[in-house]
């Protein structure tokens, strides 16, 4: 637990940060701010603007305002020096069919490697842990073209894990993977977080969502709530953001969203 007057180191920051795509508005005047070694999942209905979002405080969709990581503009960091610190895993991504999967996660190790290096011992341990880490082990002799949606997505993970990044951010990381492998990612997240890891994920699946550290909601590209999961206010946000379609109710020590059927939210 923190001090009382301790300053909580804070990750990312974003101050007045607006999009648009195409002419079209996505993002209106957000300001945030995330702590350092904690789990922020950002959830709200289809259209919110979440993905955008997170591809804003990656630096990869230009937008007004600013975006500070570890307190320094984003733009002020040299290309290697921010592929060391933040580390992206984006939706369906594509490209690199016919690298085997250990050579996909070992583009991960690239900000850490001179240019035309050779991988050194470290890749190769950091590359090994992060297979081993996402069950991924077994696939790293395979081409990526040939694995199943889940496979693929299990490699990719693999490569943002091995970039060894204090700041994981990732949208829809759950897309493909069954339970159990939505368990053991669960499991990953928490390991990176307990080694003071910070990370930012976009999630459909609320009730995964709801075992993060903190919920970000956003709905119409505005920020309507910043709070713990297992705040009561956060709760209220959340069924809030989708227009009462939801309940929140506490199943054997864990917080669970439900949807609300329309007879039952026009009921008396």
């Amino acid at each position: 637990m923190m001090a009382p007057n301790a300053i909580q180191k804070i990750a990312i920051g974003a101050h007045g940060i607006s999009a648009s795509i195409e002419n079209h508005p996505i993002l209106q005047g957000i300001d945030l701010q995330l702590p350092a070694g904690r789990w922020c999942t950002v959830v709200g209905p289809n259209g919110a603007g979440k993905s955008t979002l997170l591809r804003a405080l990656a630096g990869l969709l230009p937008c007004d305002g600013q975006v500070l990581l570890q307190g320094r503009a984003l733009g002020d960091w040299p290309a290697r020096d921010r592929a060391r610190q933040l580390a992206w895993l984006g939706q369906a991504e594509t490209g690199g069919e016919d690298l085997l999967a250990w050579d996909v996660a070992m583009l991960g190790r690239l900000p850490h490697r001179a240019w035309l290096a050779a991988p050194s011992a470290q890749d190769h341990a950091a590359v090994t842990q992060a297979l081993q880490a996402t069950q991924a082990w077994d696939l790293r002799a395979r081409r990526l073209g040939a694995l199943s949606g889940g496979e693929r997505q299990r490699v990719l993970l693999a490569r943002l894990l091995a970039t060894q990044a204090p700041v994981l951010l990732m949208d829809e990381p759950l897309a493909h993977l069954d339970p159990p492998h939505q368990a053991d990612w669960l499991a990953t997240v928490r390991a990176q977080v307990a080694s003071g890891s910070t990370v930012v994920s976009v999630l459909h699946e609320l009730n995964m969502a709801l075992q993060a550290d903190d919920l970000l909601i956003v709905k119409a590209g505005r920020l309507l709530h910043h709070g713990a999961c297992h705040d009561a206010d956060t709760h209220r946000a959340l069924v809030a953001a989708f227009d009462g379609r939801i309940v929140v109710h506490p199943v054997q020590g864990q917080w669970i969203a439900l949807p609300q059927l329309p007879e039952l939210i026009h009921a008396d």
